[in-house]
């Protein structure tokens, strides 16, 4: 019977209104106890597990909700806890699980870097501190929960073992095959388990099939797939792939598994051009992830049946099931409790559980013939047709300026090493400077304040003179201090790009389209749905009346065009470089607006750069060449006296020197102090000749450093930086920290600051 079947890779773990951001901030705050905390956790994953079945998802994932991050849960599943958080085996305990994640008094935090080229972050595993054991079967658990308590057969969703090892840290090159033939036995043993329980359906993810790999690497692929395969033979593993089309796919698709998950819409064209070219074995089922995971834009129902049909032809409907992408944790809950948003754009979009009914949908329009769904493909097309007709994506001057582009010249008058001398002549600053990169605390009043404002409960004039008041405050905390250059807080801004976003036409905001970044952290990504346009000054009013209030520099603070797009949804009518040229060329008058009222130093963050990498090297070029094109686009209208700042979370950085150097900014900062001065590797092999502050404590952790710790990070990074380009600071912004941390990590940093010059002026001497 040709059955066509439906699955879900995942679902946002959040929640509706993100209830569970607020328990687990509730319970690090001691104002839950453990087991209150547990049973409502509990509750959360369950209610995700029945919305799921009451939408009609026939294969729903189990094992894919965690109290943090998914790779920290695969790592403590088998032990795999640093040495400084004293662990002494058995199953992780709950506090355990926290510390590697957040820190202690006395332990560093584990790493966290981007997942693939997404702004989720996860938990790097640090391999070297502990031999992996089995300590838990997590999938059987959450296996066994859901048909308890809801009758659903899930399926268990694992990271599997190559992503997993690939993704850690803790091992040479040459070590790599000896940690894999660690963890083959322990997965064995996992599938083992679940083949006795009952379980039919397994999902292996294996994202790194989408990179660029080796041939050893698919040798070893076939080899672990193998063991796999013979320690459960009953089980239906489906291989997971997403992001980007698959590597080698003749290879992929003979590896011993019963299925293999393919993404069909961020291969650009890729896994269909394949699939046609190589066929599909008969004995093996395709899901095929045709609903986008990352986006939130209403599928076009009949291009999807269309490429379903096409793949039809060579997989039969018997063995196709149709899903995401990708997990749905990329996009926020649901657009039910979205009351406010223009019906145009609302009828346009689809979030977690819109997708979803689309699934269904699909399946329901494949399995029984178009004709049975016609009256929902034809709203669909009425409603896509809606938006990209209207004058909201339509501007005439923003296409001209786009189309004219060529006019501009996007570099600086004069090259680095005479901003320089001019710089330092205007500035007068110390050797290593130290600077904050821009945000600080935003305490309960803060936020009450903006609250009371967007509700309308306190007027303008009353929410701007509390912000001034805030302003001023910490222009006095930061001269106290002894900061050398300093910045307003931004206590104005409720988000680095949702600010920006709500101050430029072309953008829209939800009331609940959280998504997770980092562990309780969410954001709420702007939809840039129209034409970008610049409507006026949007921060010279708060960066001027800071600097009234200090004779010591203030920067400016921007967030850049590639960041703004990477953490935004995106429209998809045109490319994505281009909408990156519209973000540009505003950016590019606020920052003339600042120069102009006297503000010379300008920070244009681009933290996200690196995360919009294609998994695909031989795509990087032409990223990279059109990121720095519209920085530079935004940046060099200023005179050569003015400062350009950037500032970039911790990202492989020798991935992308070459490309950071062509961004000619005078001065950057990158994050470093999670990764315990790895990242100052990529100078000992690469030549920086440029202002750069690597991140000396990790502002993501609420302990204080000592200063110990942050010269041991200076003197390290000195080795292979220039004295007289080096400066010292945080190594992101300190808007998620207390004051009194916030503080207490400052004062110390200006200690080791002041520890440095003495340290260089007596080696100079000697």
């Amino acid at each position: 019977m040709n059955i066509v079947k439906n699955s879900n890779l995942g679902y946002p773990r959040i929640g509706e209104k993100r209830e569970w951001k607020k328990l687990l901030e509730r319970f690090w705050a001691g104002d839950i106890d453990k087991e209150a905390f547990i049973n409502q956790m509990d509750g959360i994953r369950i209610q995700h597990l029945q919305k799921q079945k009451d939408q009609g998802i026939n294969l729903i994932p189990v094992g894919d909700f965690t109290l943090y991050d998914h790779v920290l849960d695969t790592a403590v599943m088998f032990g795999i806890v640093p040495k400084r958080f004293k662990y002494h085996g058995g199953k992780v305990s709950l506090e355990t699980y926290f510390e590697i994640a957040r820190g202690t008094k006395d332990a560093v935090a584990s790493e966290m870097t981007k997942w693939f080229n997404t702004n989720y972050h996860y938990i790097v595993p640090e391999l070297d501190q502990s031999t992996p054991k089995l300590v838990e079967n997590r999938p059987l658990q959450f296996y066994k929960e859901a048909k308890q308590k809801l009758e659903i057969k899930g399926k268990p969703v694992i990271m599997g073992p190559i992503t997993f090892v690939k993704l850690s840290k803790g091992y040479k090159e040459d070590e790599f095959k000896t940690f894999i033939d660690q963890f083959v036995p322990l997965y064995a043993e996992i599938l083992r388990q679940l083949q006795m329980e009952g379980v039919e359906w397994v999902q292996m993810d294996e994202p790194i099939l989408s990179t660029t790999l080796t041939n050893e690497d698919f040798t070893l692929f076939k080899d672990v797939y193998q063991v796999l395969h013979d320690a459960a033979p009953n089980i239906k593993l489906i291989l997971q792939t997403y992001f980007e089309g698959v590597e080698h796919f003749e290879d992929v698709l003979s590896l011993p598994v019963h299925g293999l998950g393919l993404d069909f819409v961020h291969d650009q064209g890729q896994n269909l051009k394949e699939l046609k070219k190589y066929g599909f074995p008969d004995e093996k089922v395709l899901a095929a992830g045709v609903i986008d995971g990352r986006n939130i834009w209403r599928a076009n129902l009949t291009d999807k049946l269309s490429l379903l049909e096409e793949i039809e032809q060579i997989v039969p409907k018997n063995r196709l099931i149709i899903q995401p992408s990708s997990s749905l944790l990329h996009v926020p809950v649901t657009l039910r409790n979205e009351e406010t948003l223009n019906e145009v754009l609302k009828d346009a979009m689809s979030f977690a559980d819109e997708k979803l009914h689309e699934i269904v949908v699909l399946t329901r329009g494949l399995h029984e013939g178009k004709e049975t769904i016609q009256n929902e493909i034809t709203q669909n097309s009425i409603v896509i047709q809606e938006l990209n007709e209207s004058s909201f994506r339509n501007n005439v001057n923003v296409k001209s300026a786009i189309k004219n582009l060529d006019t501009y010249k996007p570099e600086r008058d004069a090259p680095f090493e005479v901003r320089q001398k001019l710089q330092e002549e205007a500035f007068h600053l110390p050797l290593f400077p130290t600077t904050t990169i821009g945000s600080f605390p935003q305490t309960k009043e803060v936020r009450k304040h903006r609250l009371n404002w967007r509700k309308g409960e306190i007027t303008d004039s009353e929410y701007e003179a509390y912000i001034k008041d805030e302003i001023k405050k910490w222009i006095q905390i930061q001269e106290d201090i002894g900061l050398d250059v300093l910045v307003h807080g931004e206590f104005e801004r409720t988000d680095m790009v949702e600010y920006f976003g709500e101050k430029l036409a072309g953008f829209q905001f939800t009331k609940f389209g959280w998504v997770q970044s980092y562990g309780s952290r969410c954001v709420k990504p702007p939809l840039i749905y129209g034409d970008v346009i610049y409507q006026g000054s949007m921060t010279s009013n708060e960066t001027v009346y800071a600097q009234s209030l200090t004779n010591r520099p203030v920067k400016g603070m921007l967030t850049g065009p590639i960041t703004i797009l990477n953490w935004s949804f995106v429209r998809e009518d045109i490319p994505r470089h281009e909408v990156a040229n519209q973000i540009a060329l505003a950016l590019c008058e606020e920052v003339k607006t600042l120069e102009k009222n006297g503000i010379n130093m300008i920070q244009v963050d681009e933290p996200a750069l690196r995360e919009g990498l294609p998994l695909k090297r031989e795509k990087w070029e032409n990223y990279l060449s059109t990121a720095v094109y519209a920085f530079k686009l935004a940046t060099t209208s200023v005179r050569n006296e003015t400062q350009i700042h950037t500032h970039m979370c911790y990202s492989n950085f020798e991935d992308i020197i070459d490309a950071i150097k062509e961004l000619d900014a005078d001065v950057i900062s990158i994050e470093t102090s999670r990764s315990h001065g790895e990242l100052i590797n990529a100078f000992e092999n690469n030549t920086y000749g440029k202002g750069i502050g690597l991140g000396v404590y990790d502002i993501h952790s609420p302990r204080i450093p000592s200063l110990d710790e942050l010269l041991n990070n200076i003197d390290r990074a000195l080795h292979v930086l220039d004295p007289r380009l080096f400066w010292i600071n945080p190594d992101c912004g300190l808007k998620t920290r207390g004051i009194d941390e916030t503080v207490a990590g400052l004062k110390v940093m200006v200690d080791a600051a002041k520890n440095a010059r003495k340290k260089l002026l007596i080696k100079c001497e000697n």
